[in-house]
């Protein structure tokens, strides 16, 4: 008796896991598009396409502060991980 209730167990244990991959991997796939700009791959980013993000993202608030030549609007997100969002064009960076 003791044996089936293993079974049992382990039987209900795994098609418990299966479902929970099973939801994981459906809220995975059903997630939206990436909709945040990428880095333009203009002249004034050229410098930082080929620098290392913690380098780089040290450089946005030289243009991107509220005095600069494009400040971020007030709703922006955190203005620290600009790289983490806006990501670079494939095959430009590290």
């Amino acid at each position: 008796m003791q044996m089936k209730k293993n079974k049992t167990t382990i039987f209900i244990a795994n098609i418990l896991f299966v479902a929970v991959c099973a939801g994981l991997f459906y809220f995975l796939w059903s997630a939206p598009p990436e909709t945040t700009a990428h880095l333009p791959n203009d002249d004034n980013h050229a410098p930082f396409l080929h620098m290392k993000k913690k380098e780089a993202e040290k450089h946005c608030k030289k243009c991107h502060s509220p005095k600069g030549i494009a400040p971020l609007p007030a709703d922006h997100p955190p203005k620290y991980r600009c790289l983490f969002c806006h990501k670079r064009q494939q095959g430009a960076g590290m």
